[in-house]
């Protein structure tokens, strides 16, 4: 037992002598601690900035619900004026060129008292048949209802293919000499890869119930019989086309051999050819067509919000996702 006192009073001598080596435990220990500490108050910064950034964006949707809901009622205040709505971009399923976003914002234009015309300012290469066909549908309704509110297109840099099938249902076009105009044709476009699978060795293995289930599918050889039901359709389509600008230009078309084969011209040459009506900007016609110089713009513009979540991915695989699409629609382009 007296050996065991020794050993202990032996360790406690060296303890004494180097008071450091017992220290390096309770040092890493208060460096966990710190770190611990400092980790806990980086998370909750983060924590707080994320909750700031949430009630910021639901601050902004709010007020902009809010103003854009009041500011509908201040335009019915302005006066006389003439009604502005722009289509920018492709005519399709979403963006200013929709159904959904031009259709409210034509009936709201007519429908205020205090709209002298109503100004159409179109800028787009083309779309979706069905799209413009809704459109122009809704325009022939508002014009029956509103019989003396005219409404007027000014086209910017181009007004081709489903851009000019809306334009043709208003009651005058006005472009600048240079703007690109026309277009009147369909089309239908995509890929065959059926030589590449060949010399890849890859094999098609694809089931169909139905003898025409597979029409157009991009892995299989295209029939004589698909690619004539597919002109066919293309060829109803267009004949739909032509319908909407003889009826909505009437004794103005100077028509020639080329003027539904889908080329494009000129402002100038839209004008000789009856394709269009005379040269203005929506500030010249707001002037000296409606006579009402103050310009109450409609289109429905997309907020805020809507483009934060699109910027940070909520459209992310959009446009791949319609490039893997089985189904290959026709064109007004």
């Amino acid at each position: 037992m007296s050996d065991n006192i020794k050993n202990e009073g032996e360790g406690e001598d060296r303890f004494h002598a180097n008071p450091t080596a017992g220290n390096w435990e309770r040092e890493t220990l208060e460096k966990l601690v710190f770190a611990t500490i400092k980790e806990r108050r980086a998370a909750r910064r983060w924590s707080i900035f994320f909750r700031l950034a949430f009630l910021a964006v639901i601050v902004v949707g709010l007020w902009t619900y809010f103003d854009l809901s009041l500011g509908g009622g201040d335009d019915e205040n302005l006066g006389r004026h003439t009604a502005l709505i722009e289509i920018n971009g492709e005519i399709e399923a979403e963006g200013s060129g929709a159904a959904d976003n031009v259709i409210p914002s034509l009936n709201k234009a007519f429908a205020d008292a205090g709209s002298a015309a109503v100004v159409l300012r179109i800028d787009s290469p083309g779309g979706s048949p069905v799209q413009a066909g809704i459109i122009v549908d809704e325009i022939r309704r508002l014009k029956r209802g509103y019989p003396d509110k005219p409404l007027y297109v000014v086209v910017d840099e181009i007004c081709a293919s489903g851009g000019y099938y809306i334009a043709a249902a208003a009651d005058r076009i006005y472009v600048n000499k240079a703007s690109i105009v026309g277009s009147v044709g369909v089309l239908m476009d995509s890929f065959g890869f059926t030589g590449t699978m060949e010399k890849l060795g890859v094999e098609r293995r694809l089931l169909t119930a139905g003898a025409n289930k597979g029409f157009l599918d991009p892995f299989s050889p295209q029939s004589e019989k698909h690619r004539a039901h597919a002109q066919e359709m293309l060829n109803e389509i267009h004949q739909q086309f032509i319908t909407v600008v003889r009826t909505g230009r009437g004794t103005r078309l100077k028509e020639t051999p080329e003027m539904f084969s889908g080329l494009y011209w000129t402002g100038a040459k839209a004008v000789e050819m009856g394709l269009a009506d005379g040269f203005g900007t929506v500030d010249t016609v707001a002037r000296d067509i409606v006579k009402a110089e103050d310009i109450v713009d409609y289109t429905a513009h997309e907020g805020l919000p809507e483009r934060v979540l699109k910027k940070f991915g909520a459209s992310v695989g959009e446009g791949a996702m319609k490039a893997m699409s089985r189904v290959t629609l026709p064109k007004l382009n």
